[in-house]
């Protein structure tokens, strides 16, 4: 018989969730404490940007899938909890309110039967001590999961079906409906031995990702010092051989990257030694590179004042595309530009001309980002970036230097056209005269 189920928390996991579940069969409630989200979402109108879930709610609004402020009063096989888990980035603290209250709206107005998954990102020992008293405060025996959520931007409606799902329970009778409830969602169960097994599960897979870029974006610092390609050096140490690739340098931004570390070190009492040393070295990026395209700008004209700068992607990621602001470059960067005293102009071909203006740009066309320009940087890897035939960009205009995080254009072409090249922790060493 199909579930229904009440998802708390409409942002990226639970909506993502919420539209997977409804494709399945389930029937789902889904709940936030924003006003101007359940209005948008009540009206079929999608906050965020994810391929497939404009079309789902389009498809099953009103019938599998409903949207409210509170939970409804018809009784629910599950609740699941996805509310945002901030960390203080001044101070690594979780803020995990928006948890414990979503916990106790669920002790309040379900029935004890229901089944409470956490599917929010937390420390180590959050569910048992956080939601479990909660749910004890008002429910003799609670059933409670930690069932986290592993999915990319960009391509979540399919791995939530296809990423194996990992389910910790309380006891065996929480697991064993855990087990049950996700059955008919994923198409791979992994029950693991606790709450804090599974807690740990998702950290350690977004903590080891930020392991292995925080290397990549080493290599390019070393290569940096010695006038070396971290590209050449890291394409020839992959090729062929038998161990783990090495990864590209870049910039590691999102919800998830920038905050599940601080998570992980939050859950501790003995700091771990490369968790946050990844993280901070990965923080420290957007800032290098931002003073490291100043520093090619003063070489070029001499000055930094007034020099009209071209950002190309705003959102924190450029692939699989994405809308999402959480963690974007753009944010560290803007500072050194400002005080640089740049004039900076933006393009994204998702993030809106608002937020654009909000981070400190001014909107331009892609077009104009190159006409209207004396140096570019080029920070999100967006296809269609790729596609830009940057001899013809470049022909005609004032643009001398041009800075390529992701090195996906042409750089012959650049260098022919008597501009200045370089990436992160490259620069190029010929330039056509």
């Amino acid at each position: 018989m199909p579930k229904r189920v009440g998802v708390i928390g409409l942002g990226y996991v639970g909506l993502t969730l919420t539209a997977a579940m409804a494709r399945k069969g389930y029937t789902v409630v889904g709940v936030d404490a924003s006003a101007p989200v359940v209005e948008a979402l009540s009206g079929g109108r999608v906050h965020l940007y994810e391929p497939g879930v404009a079309e789902a709610f389009a498809e099953f609004l009103g019938e599998r899938v409903h949207v409210a402020d509170r939970l409804p009063d018809e009784p629910l096989d599950a609740a699941i909890l996805s509310v945002s888990t901030p960390v203080d980035l001044t101070t690594g603290t979780p803020r995990l309110e928006n948890l414990a209250a979503a916990a106790e709206e669920v002790a309040r107005r379900c029935h004890p039967d229901t089944l409470v998954v956490v599917r929010s990102t937390v420390p180590i020992g959050t569910s048992r001590d956080v939601v479990l008293p909660a749910l004890s405060a008002r429910w003799a025996r609670p059933r409670l999961v930690m069932a986290p959520e592993r999915t990319i931007q960009g391509q979540a409606l399919r791995e939530l079906v296809e990423l194996p799902q990992v389910i910790g329970g309380l006891d065996e009778e929480s697991l064993r409906a855990g087990v049950d409830l996700f059955t008919g969602l994923a198409n791979q169960i992994v029950p693991v031995s606790s709450l804090e097994a599974a807690e740990m599960v998702k950290l350690s897979n977004n903590c080891h990702t930020d392991l292995i870029y925080a290397f990549g974006n080493e290599l390019a610092l070393i290569a940096e010092q010695h006038g070396l390609d971290p590209l050449e050096v890291i394409r020839a140490a992959n090729l062929d051989y038998p161990r783990p690739d090495l990864a590209k340098p870049g910039y590691v931004g999102g919800g998830c990257l920038t905050k599940d570390p601080y998570l992980m070190l939050a859950g501790t009492w003995r700091e771990p030694y490369l968790v946050g040393r990844a993280r901070a070295l990965n923080e420290s990026m957007p800032a290098h590179v931002a003073e490291r395209v100043v520093e090619l700008v003063r070489q070029e004209f001499g000055r930094t004042e007034g020099i009209r700068l071209s950002v190309l992607g705003w959102a924190y990621k450029g692939w699989p595309a994405t809308d999402d602001m959480r963690g974007t470059p753009i944010a560290d960067m803007m500072p050194v530009f400002r005080e640089a005293g740049l004039a900076v102009r933006g393009h994204d071909p998702l993030v809106s001309d608002e937020v654009i203006r909000r981070y400190g740009g001014e909107p331009v066309s892609l077009d104009k980002a190159f006409a209207d320009a004396d140096a570019v940087i080029l920070i999100n890897d967006h296809p269609d970036y790729r596609e830009i035939e940057v001899a013809g960009k470049l022909a005609g205009s004032g643009v001398r230097v041009l800075f390529d995080s992701w090195r996906i254009l042409d750089e012959a072409a650049v260098t022919g056209c008597g501009v200045r090249y370089a990436g992160i922790g490259y620069q190029a060493r010929e330039r056509a005269s």
